[in-house]
Order: C-alpha cells, then structure tokens, then sequence
C-alpha cells in the first residue's frame, strides 16, 4: 500500500483508509466486538494505517472500539475523530444537536484522549459547523489543544469554501472531509479548488455511496429499522432502480480492468488528486481486501474521461439527506 501525504502540512497515511462507524452501529444491529476489533487489526496488517471515528459514533463506544483494536499498532497508525455535537451522556440517543463552544471542544477532547488511550489526537475534526459559534473561536480552541499538545492536526467536515478559509486563516486546517463519490460530485465545484490553493488535503466519506456503489444492492433492498439508509431519500426502492446506471458503469470499466465496482469507484477517487485519501467502511474481511485493493488499479486517463462522459449523463436521484440534516452541511 502506497502513502499519501494530507496536504502540504499533514501526515503520511495510507492511500485508502478505513471508516469505523459501523463497527459500533449506523448500518444494522451492531456486530460482535471482538469481530471488529479483529477486523481493524487486518486492516493495519493489509496496509491500512487511517482510521476514523467520532465520538458521536455509538455514541462515544466506537472511540473505546478503535482504541483498544489499535492499540498494539499506536506507532504505525494515524486515528482521526470528531467533537461539534450534543450528545446524550446516557448514549440512549445519539445527536442532539451541533455544539461547538471552545469549552465544549476543550472537553470533548479529554474524552477522546480517554476513550482511544492515546496521549495526542493525530486529527480532530469539527463535525459539523456551528453557526452559532464562529469558526474562529473553534479554531483558536483547536490551536489551544496543539499547543498543549492533545491534539495533533484540526480538521472540518461538510465545511463551505469560506468557513475553511476563516478557520485555516487562525489555524492551519490539515483536513477536510466530506461525502464524495462518483454519485455525489458536490466538492467539485468550490471546495477541492479551495483546498488545493490551501494545500489541505481531502478524506472522502461514504466514498461507496453507503454501499450502493458496491454493486450490491438493487429496488428490492431493505433496510433493518437500525439501519440509517431506511431514512435517506436516496435509498427508497425509486432511487436505487434509478441509479442503478452508475453501477452498470462501474461494472463496466471493471469487467475491463478485472477489478469489482467498488474498487473502480475508490481508483477513481483517488485519481482525481494526489491528496485524497478515500475512508470506506465495511464490517467484513473480504470487503476490506477489496477496498484496500483498489489501491493497485490503475485507471488509465481514457479511462477516467470515458467515466465521467458516462457519469455525466446519468441523473442521480433523491436527495443525500432529509431536509433537516441536509442544513447541516456546507456551512
């Protein structure tokens, strides 16, 4: 596995990573413990050296999962997690709410620090932008955490153009991340041009359209209740038939190169700047293989100009989110 560095000032990581909310939860019923924490152990010995997390996953478990899974690894691994929400300390609901105080951020880092049994955050992203604190203040409580030495690196996550500006212009931000696939195109248009005139590098999430770029899933799929695509427009029986087209080209271009319509959709990712580092999840051995193999297909650029001719053409439907979470993004 080759590395990439995170922008101009971040730390060199693997070029695919891992994304570990739904070891804990998200996608289903949570899996067996001791399952996951095998897994992350394989991912590091496959090449993996990003991870990523949130507090907010579970809440609060996930950190306590990827702490101990990659413990023994401390040293060859960067972990990335997240603070900027409410949280209900009982953990019987999950987000309640952004919430970006520098005293909040100040003691959600302690918590995180606890949690992963790490003595600094390799990567500490705002989750969510808080319009009722200026970003300013929640970079100035990031620069704080460097200086004292708990945090590493300051990220941002769904953040607009000129909130990372704001931010970079108080602290450096090394990161940004946010959704980004061949079925989510939206960072094109400002924020990759933003980012490379920054030199802050760029973690794609949901890199596989949530599973759906896997080539998986179809008009008659179903979700458990537990599971949160049961809820996104995206995901209704209407809009996975009408999607299905991406998937056709995916499968297309793979059948050609012998690679899966994962591992096209993550060469893609990573062909479209030398400072993006994909995070797909997964909860199971034989999908991780597959997505840290991506890193060994090449794309040709005939090949890249032929997906997005096709791309192009193809109309994604449904929304990413309900409404009310869609307003929690681009901030």
């Amino acid at each position: 596995m080759q590395k990439r560095r995170l922008g101009t000032r971040g730390p060199e990581v693997s070029e695919v990573g891992l994304g570990c909310m739904g070891t804990t939860s998200s996608y289903g019923p949570a899996p067996d413990r001791q399952e996951m924490v095998s897994l992350l152990g394989s991912a590091v010995e496959l090449g993996a050296t990003f991870f990523d997390t949130a507090e907010a996953y579970g809440p609060f478990v996930n950190e306590e999962l990827v702490g101990e899974a990659l413990a023994p690894f401390r040293e060859q691994v960067v972990i990335a997690t997240k603070f900027g929400f409410e949280l209900d300390p009982a953990g019987a609901r999950e987000q309640l709410g952004v919430d970006s105080p520098p005293e909040h951020i100040k003691q959600v880092a302690d918590g995180s620090l606890k949690r992963l049994g790490v003595d600094a955050i390799d990567l500490f992203y705002q989750h969510r932008v808080d319009p009722d604190v200026p970003i300013e203040d929640v970079a100035g409580a990031v620069r704080d955490l460097i200086q004292e030495g708990k945090v590493k690196h300051f990220g941002l996550s769904e953040a607009a153009p000129g909130t990372i500006r704001r931010a970079h212009a108080v602290q450096p931000v090394t990161a940004v991340q946010s959704e980004y696939s061949l079925w989510t195109r939206d960072p094109e248009a400002e924020v990759l041009p933003t980012l490379e005139e920054l030199g802050i590098g760029f973690v794609p999430f949901s890199p596989l359209g949530r599973g759906f770029l896997t080539g998986k899933m179809g008009p008659h799929t179903t979700f458990d209740s537990s599971d949160f695509r049961a809820g996104l427009p995206r995901f209704t029986p209407q809009a996975l038939e009408a999607n299905q087209a991406l998937v056709d080209l995916l499968r297309t271009i793979g059948d050609r190169k012998g690679a899966t319509p994962a591992q096209i959709a993550l060469a893609w990712l990573l062909a479209q700047r030398p400072w993006i580092v994909p995070i797909p999840g997964t909860t199971k051995l034989e999908r991780l293989q597959e997505n840290l193999g991506a890193a060994e297909v090449g794309l040709r650029s005939e090949d890249l100009v032929e997906i997005d001719r096709a791309a192009s053409e193809i109309r994604v439907e449904g929304a990413r989110y309900p409404e009310h979470l869609e307003q929690m993004t681009g901030r």
